[in-house]
């Protein structure tokens, strides 16, 4: 039996349910991470016993399931948009404005689907944006690339903002502080494309760089819907 089909027990002496012990979970991992979630901690924060908690979760990677499902309720579309590339941009957009609301989030995309109503409503969501388009194949590894690139991408921006906090340094900082050693690993000749891309690329900030990539994803997928 899942945690999702389990009963919850009666709510005595301390009033419990798992809508309080999830919020009290998502606000310490808010604080300080998932390293700062434990049953203890959360029990602790609702002043109540751990082991009461062991009526509502047996583990903690059930409490995580939970978090998971209750941060989703925030990207579940408000309304169902009739096109299929705004459907699966809106989604992605959702999901990265979730992981910087919530960072533990990053740390727990991707891996088997989730499975709560509202982890199942984000994937109906996204079925049901590309149904009748092509085959029920086509349409899940349509649905799997968007999701790897979003899951991506918003890791990769998590971890510089994580980095960031870490050395005190900001992204311009941090390039600032790498210049000299850079500077002097291009000047050997050795990493020619590489040299281009840091004199003549445009810098971009995350936000756009996460939103061109996902057009360009987005593109690929249409290419494959209009096969015939």
């Amino acid at each position: 039996m899942t945690v999702w089909d389990r009963p919850e027990p009666p709510r005595r002496p301390v009033p419990l349910d798992r809508e309080r012990i999830v919020a009290a979970a998502v606000a310490l991992a808010d604080e300080g991470g998932l390293e700062a979630v434990s049953l203890r901690k959360v029990a602790g924060r609702l002043g109540a016993g751990p082991m009461r908690l062991y009526g509502y979760i047996s583990t903690k990677e059930e409490l995580f399931d939970l978090m998971v499902d209750e941060v989703h309720a925030e990207i579940v579309p408000e309304e169902q948009p009739g096109d299929w590339r705004e459907a699966l941009r809106i989604a992605a957009h959702r999901t990265r404005q979730a992981a910087l609301r919530h960072e533990w989030l990053a740390d727990l995309l991707g891996g088997r689907p989730a499975l709560g109503p509202n982890g199942l409503a984000v994937t109906e969501a996204k079925l049901a944006a590309l149904d009748g388009l092509a085959d029920i194949d086509t349409v899940l590894r349509a649905v799997e690339t968007v999701s790897a690139y979003s899951t991506g991408a918003i890791r990769r921006e998590i971890a510089n903002l994580r980095a960031e906090r870490a050395t005190g340094l900001s992204t311009p900082d941090w390039q600032r502080a790498s210049g000299p050693h850079v500077t002097r690993m291009l000047a050997t000749g050795r990493f020619p494309a590489l040299a281009k891309a840091v004199h003549d690329g445009t810098d971009v900030d995350a936000e756009a760089s996460f939103a061109t990539g996902l057009d360009w994803v987005l593109d690929a997928v249409a290419a494959q819907l209009t096969r015939p």
